[in-house]
């Protein structure tokens, strides 16, 4: 049942990855789907662990051991985002990212600890609906149904503080979603015209007052340290306009071989590269293919992805009255990555990517949804640029102060805080999935004696 369930949840969430490597990947439709369905063939098996491991224990200890699922659910979501690389995309605890007060929690607890009390919840429930009294049942409905309203209680009242909407630097920021089309970002033909698009938009955002402009991932159509004429003239724009540019684009560093890295640059009001962050956390199969000789069947999915290789350093964006930090794609879905950068001075979340890949698909918006959760977490506003949305300005709460319409090509220009104190989940990062995976061990290892046990004495 674990993994017919973790099947149908992941082929409904993760539908449109069989069009990206049939699209942009040059796989055809069979070879496309088959892939797909071994991703999400993967992803269930986690499911099915936490079914496997959950059946143990009540197997063992009765009822009394739904306390425990909502850790092992825990440590197995944990284990999804971390194993083989990871790939810890639409966790449980995302789904309230659009209930604010409840969303406040992952300031506490990150967003696996939203998942352990989604998940607490529905065992609570499902202990209701099994319960052999009628007092039990409304007991433990009741019990759910006050634990659910304390929690959004106090999210509610954090909301309603808003003191990290308050007092403190700022800085006006701009978000560039240029809007260029997949197939035309890197044809010579298109070149030209898609880097005066950035440049106009931005001389226009410095106009309205932008003094940090932000760009997509990705978003030149060249190398910025390889093309003497691009380089200046984004240096240029930054000491016309008298801003900070951030630059998504890739870089190149000339060993033997050659190492490749997807960057971000940023460029200063007298038209210095202030600082350079190098993509940590690549996409598998996007940025680069694991495996390839083993994985060979994928061979037109490895000539379509440039061999990227990873940075190793969380980078701090000086600014003119703060410091920013930048994730880059998918990194955004790694909440300690983000913890990281905050942990090192970061007092303002910036994200860069390049969407144009998922089409009009559910994924933009689940994409987008995920790096809110990263504002909460960290108390920390949230610039999204997306080269065809969803571009976006985001408070420390989670609440969108303004948002980009997919594949419109949009200027957003507001004023973002910049804050330096930190949460409790900044503190103490994933103590709710270290104690999860600590307890999972240990409570496994505990029914296994005693499943022993019981067979034992059966046998005699």
């Amino acid at each position: 049942m674990g993994l017919a369930a973790g099947a149908v949840y992941f082929a409904g969430t993760l539908y449109w990855t069989s069009a990206v490597m049939k699209v942009y990947g040059g796989m055809n439709t069979v070879l496309a789907a088959l892939v797909a369905l071994a991703l999400v063939g993967y992803l269930a098996i986690y499911p099915a662990l936490f079914a496997a491991v959950s059946s143990r224990l009540l197997w063992v200890a009765g009822p009394a051991a739904l306390v425990a699922v909502p850790l092992v659910w825990v440590a197995t979501e944990y284990a999804r985002g971390y194993l083989l690389t990871g790939f810890p995309w639409v966790l449980l605890g995302y789904s309230q990212v659009t209930v604010l007060p409840i969303a406040q929690l992952a300031s506490a607890v990150g967003v696996f600890g939203l998942s352990a009390l989604v998940a607490a919840v529905n065992a609570a429930l499902a202990w209701a609906a099994v319960a052999p009294s009628t007092r039990q049942r409304v007991l433990t409905a009741a019990a759910a149904a006050l634990f659910v309203a304390g929690v959004a209680a106090w999210g509610q009242a954090r909301l309603s503080d808003g003191s990290l909407t308050r007092g403190g630097a700022s800085v006006k920021v701009a978000v560039i979603q240029g809007n260029v089309p997949q197939d035309q970002k890197w044809d010579p033909v298109h070149a030209r015209e898609i880097f005066a698009r950035y440049l106009r938009m931005s001389r226009e955002a410095a106009a309205a007052g932008a003094r940090f402009i932000v760009w997509p991932e990705s978003s030149t159509p060249f190398f910025f340290e390889e093309d003497p004429a691009g380089g200046a003239a984004i240096q240029d724009l930054a000491r016309e306009t008298g801003t900070y540019v951030l630059v998504g684009s890739d870089q190149v560093e000339r060993a033997s071989p050659p190492r490749y890295y997807n960057a971000a640059f940023l460029v200063g009001p007298d038209g210095a590269t202030r600082a350079v962050y190098r993509k940590m956390h690549l996409v598998p199969f996007g940025e680069y293919v694991p495996l390839k000789r083993l994985l060979f069947f994928v061979s037109p999915l490895v000539e379509a992805v440039a061999d990227f290789t990873p940075g190793d350093e969380a980078v701090v964006l000086p600014l003119e009255n703060g410091a920013a930090s930048t994730a880059i794609c998918y990194e955004v879905v790694y909440p300690d990555l983000v913890r990281q950068s905050v942990l090192a001075g970061s007092e303002l979340l910036t994200t860069i990517t390049n969407d144009a890949w998922y089409g009009w698909s559910s994924a933009p918006h689940q994409h987008f949804e995920q790096a809110v959760m990263r504002a909460i977490e960290q108390g920390r506003y949230l610039v999204r640029s997306a080269n065809t949305g969803v571009s976006a300005l985001v408070d420390p709460y989670g609440r969108i102060l303004q948002r980009s319409a997919l594949f419109n090509t949009e200027v957003l220009v507001g004023d973002v805080g910049l804050r330096s104190g930190l949460t409790l989940y900044a503190r103490t990062g994933e103590v709710v999935a270290w104690v999860a995976i600590v307890f999972t061990v240990l409570a496994l290892a505990a029914t296994w004696r005693q499943g022993e046990g019981r067979k034992g004495g059966r046998k005699r």
